[in-house]
């Protein structure tokens, strides 16, 4: 059995890699194949792709179990000007468009894609419980959500299962947003953006990665899932546990203004609002989360096993 992973150098590509490459073989997908190799070492051969067109490299997705789309321009790594949008946007777009023309010409078609989207999708909300069923948002990253989304179903023209994954604030103690968020705590400097009275609706990087694969591999399921913990929490409560975790004081609050100065909308569409999201159709699938409580989260994370490295 072969999963085709798009995306699989970054945060949880390397993880889904990590976790799969026990039962399966998996083919990443890169734009650098060489530095590829060098991340994933033996859990993954590469396939050199441009993320624009399927030429040279379409035939990894014909007779696959399963492609896994990750691919994507890294949201939080700078500010939000026009190109940097544009990039984000595209990068996206022009990667799942890809994917579908080579799953349109396999002779052996996946059984599924699995597209990755974000709780973006519902703009910024106040204390609103939203599930798959909540109304799509507005803003920027509601904008990217929405346009991938759409595109991604279009596999299911095909004949081929396609699940979409909502995923909150993905934690783990290596990479992602946890370890920018919890520095300024070890110096001491911790505190909340803005109010804090924002929504920070997160999974832990265990539970993102089996819930990827336990909707890959559940037959029965496919459209929205929203991969988020079943207790979101406010910022505020999140960096107050965070600061006990650590044993450091979480006194600190940063303007929301200084973070529209210094990072635009970038701040505001990511740490000064948020959703209040709730897993509603992954609990309803029988899906068991290891880390149900953003305490429970932290104190394995930080304090217990390491993430997932590649090996």
């Amino acid at each position: 059995m072969r999963v085709v992973i798009a995306g699989a150098t970054g945060f949880i590509g390397k993880a889904l890699c990590r976790e799969l490459h026990k039962d399966y073989q998996i083919t990443a997908l890169s734009r650098d194949a060489d530095k590829a190799r060098r991340s994933l070492g033996q859990i993954a051969g590469t396939v050199q792709w441009d993320a624009k067109a399927p030429y040279g490299w379409a035939g990894a997705v014909d007779g696959a179990t399963a492609v896994v789309n990750l691919a994507g321009e890294n949201i939080a790594a700078g500010r939000w000007n026009a190109a940097k949008k544009r990039r984000i946007l595209h990068s996206r777009l022009d990667a799942i468009t890809a994917i579908i023309e080579a799953i349109r010409q396999a002779d052996t078609k996946p059984k599924v894609l699995v597209q990755a989207s974000a709780t973006g999708y519902y703009g910024p909300q106040q204390d609103e419980q939203l599930d798959e069923e909540s109304r799509p948002g507005h803003g920027f990253l509601a904008t990217v959500c929405q346009s991938v989304e759409n595109s991604a179903m279009k596999v299911e023209h095909l004949g081929v299962r396609c699940v979409l994954v909502r995923s909150g604030v993905v934690l783990g103690r290596q990479e992602g947003a946890l370890p920018k968020i919890a520095k300024p705590f070890r110096y001491y400097l911790g505190g909340h953006p803005g109010s804090g009275r924002q929504w920070f609706s997160w999974i832990s990087l265990d539970d993102e990665i089996a819930a990827i694969r336990f909707l890959m591999e559940s037959e029965n399921l496919h459209g929205v899932f929203n991969l988020t913990a079943p207790e979101p929490v406010t910022m505020k409560q999140f960096c107050k546990t965070l600061g006990q975790v650590l044993h450091r004081p979480a006194w600190f609050a940063v303007p929301g203004l200084v973070l529209r100065l210094v990072f635009g909308q970038t701040a505001q569409e990511t740490v000064l609002s948020g959703q209040r999201v709730l897993p509603k159709r992954l609990l309803q699938a029988g899906f068991h989360f290891e880390h149900a409580t953003v305490q429970c989260a932290l104190d394995d994370i930080l304090t217990g096993k390491d993430d997932y490295e590649p090996g």
